[in-house]
């Protein structure tokens, strides 16, 4: 039975450890990521890319580089969240292709395609590959956690990682680090231990209405 949105952020918690007898259904892992393909991103530049793992001789080699954290090995599937590089830098034809899906006059894609080069030139966005990641996996965080209320909604509890050598993730999957970069890892599947408590600020500490 599905969950109300409340509800799921009501159940969503950080997982530590999963049932390994139980897996998620190719139907309910495509509703989580489609969660995340539809989440919005910065100039609509969709920079980023989703590795889901069930390979468990992959994940095994991935545990000791995520701090020996046991969800790596316990989940049901193991996504992966890396941050584009590449695919943000106007000389990449890619952001012109993004602006190109919307029908509109060339003027206007040129004006569009001029006001981001100018954004992220100003910015020091493209000063550098650090500062495009910087830029990139702030924007996956919104993905991560549309993906992660979606598994709630589904009564499939996850984990957000960022515990682990970047580069030695990388290496081992194999990463072209100038297409893409590690920024989050973030594993699925059902709890085998009573929630625990929910603890977060009271509603006043963190809400100021300005009028």
């Amino acid at each position: 039975m599905e969950k109300t949105f409340m509800e799921a952020m009501d159940f969503r918690h950080a997982c530590k450890i999963f049932d390994e007898t139980k897996k998620i259904s190719d139907e309910d892992m495509k509703f989580i990521l489609e969660a995340g393909r539809k989440s919005p991103s910065s100039f609509g530049m969709e920079a980023w890319k989703f590795l889901v793992i069930t390979n468990e001789e992959l994940k095994a080699k991935l545990r000791p580089a995520c701090w020996d954290q046991p969800q790596i090995t316990t989940c049901s599937h193991l996504v992966v969240v890396l941050a584009g590089i590449e695919s943000v830098k106007p000389e990449s034809g890619i952001p012109a292709l993004r602006f190109g899906r919307r029908e509109m006059p060339q003027e206007k894609k040129d004006f569009y395609n001029k006001l981001y080069k100018d954004h992220l030139t100003v910015t020091k966005v493209l000063d550098s590959d650090e500062n495009v990641f910087a830029w990139t996996a702030k924007q996956t965080a919104f993905a991560a956690a549309n993906m992660m209320t979606a598994a709630a909604i589904k009564g499939i509890d996850s984990c957000p990682i960022e515990g682990f050598d970047k580069a030695k993730v990388e290496e081992i999957l194999g990463l072209d680090t100038k297409k893409y970069q590690l920024s989050l890892v973030l594993p699925f599947g059902y709890r085998i231990n009573p929630q625990s408590s929910q603890m977060r600020l009271a509603f006043d500490e963190v809400v100021e209405f300005i009028k």
